[in-house]
């Protein structure tokens, strides 16, 4: 049952490698623990459960309940992600940047510094909002120069995050950004599953029901492919024949993966944590933004469908794939090249889009519903739930890939037998 881990384990290389990222995320959970100076981490845990319905629960989530304890790891990630997200936006609109992503390892080495500088940002300002929103509940005692320390602990230990997630892509295993975010996402499954112990009758029976469908459904869609078959005619390069062949062009039905949900979650939980600096607002938040109400569901998955079309055309350009397509001698059979083809294609987009997100709304609700409507308590939902199954299944599947790969480098049996 485990030969394949014990080949993957004869390996040196890669045996080194999964040591490596074992490593790494001992140091960020040993992170998770030290506190911030000044915080009381039982206080900054107790005002975090008083306002865990908010954008706060989903941040604890991602950051590892690092939040909850206002640590060194309090901003997970996440600042680095939406930095990632924002730049890879940019770059379809801003012609330097589209150009510096054409010029090679030089360009993308050069976005990924303007990466590094806007999630340096991004968690500067998170940081300052948390420590005044944790100061505001209770949980510290800042004066002006404390404030300040809190603030630059949180992005020094945001800015080693980072860096250690790039370890683990350089000399570890999989990508170090999603391999920490499924991290923090697994911390929080033993709270996801005491929750479920102690739910009631009808949570306990139908919650493994529910959790293995979704597992199912999430690993049929990850995997599911829309194969565009490619001819590519023949040439005559001097007295030789080259080209000729088929071939076919790959679409995803979730191209957009996990990326919308996030976005959507983070738009809609903004409103409730603002209503606690602006308490005229509370009445109106709590009564329609809140998550279980059908206006935050019918909002989040509008913003889900919204976001998967907008990210689709964002990473995939129909008229440049059927450009590139005529430029190289190849063809869709049936389509005529140039116009035709970019047409076909993006009708094919759609179609899939549309779909994955469909899918992906399905996903993200499921947790606000059977908290709300079938009694399933918040821990178990938010830590077992579509959302987290999405992402830690997307990350192991493209980690076995790796893993597979360099196993049947070296002529081992790989995991898929």
């Amino acid at each position: 049952m485990f030969g394949w881990l014990l080949n993957a384990l004869r390996i040196p290389d890669l045996r080194r490698r999964l040591a490596v990222t074992a490593l790494i995320l001992g140091l960020y959970r040993l992170g998770a623990w030290i506190p911030s100076p000044g915080v009381d981490p039982h206080a900054a845990s107790q005002f975090l459960t008083t306002n865990g319905s908010s954008i706060l629960g989903l941040l604890n989530l991602l950051s590892g309940s690092a939040l909850s304890r206002l640590s060194l790891f309090a901003l997970g990630i996440v600042p680095y992600v939406t930095a990632s997200i924002v730049i890879q936006v940019l770059t379809s609109i801003v012609p330097a940047l589209e150009q510096l992503q054409k010029e090679g390892e030089a360009g993308y080495a050069r976005i990924t510094q303007y990466t590094r500088y806007a999630a340096i940002g991004f968690a500067a300002a998170q940081a300052t909002g948390y420590t005044y929103l944790f100061g505001r509940g209770g949980a510290a005692h800042l004066d002006a120069g404390r404030f300040v320390l809190v603030v630059i602990t949180l992005t020094g230990g945001m800015a080693l995050l980072m860096w250690l997630g790039e370890q683990i892509t350089k000399r570890g295993v999989g990508n170090g950004i999603s391999i920490l975010i499924v991290a923090s996402i697994l911390v929080s499954a033993p709270a996801g599953v005491r929750g479920w112990l102690n739910s009631g009758a009808t949570a306990r029976l139908f919650f493994p029901i529910a959790a293995l469908l979704v597992l199912v459904t999430v690993v049929f869609v990850q995997e599911g492919l829309r194969k565009v078959p490619i001819q590519y005619a023949r040439r005559q390069v001097g007295s030789r024949t080259v080209g000729g062949g088929s071939t076919y062009m790959p679409f995803r039905v979730n191209m957009a993966g996990v990326v919308p949900v996030i976005f959507a979650a983070a738009l809609l939980a903004f409103p409730p944590t603002i209503a606690g600096f602006i308490p005229a607002t509370s009445g109106f938040v709590n009564r329609y933004i809140q998550p279980g109400t059908w206006t935050y569901i019918g909002g989040e998955a509008a913003l889900i469908v919204a976001f998967t079309f907008f990210y689709a055309s964002v990473v995939f350009n129909p008229a440049d794939q059927a450009d590139n397509l005529r430029k190289h001698g190849g063809y869709v059979p049936g389509i005529r090249p140039g116009p035709p083809t970019a047409g076909y294609l993006d009708r094919v987009l759609s179609r899939l889009t549309l779909a994955g997100a469909v899918f992906l709304a399905i996903v993200a609700i499921a947790p606000c519903v059977l908290i709300h409507y079938f009694g399933f308590s918040q821990a178990t939902s938010r830590a077992l739930g579509g959302t987290s199954v999405l992402i830690v299944v997307g990350v192991a599947l493209d980690t076995i890939r790796q893993m597979e790969s360099q196993l049947t480098a070296r002529r081992y049996e790989g995991f898929l037998r």
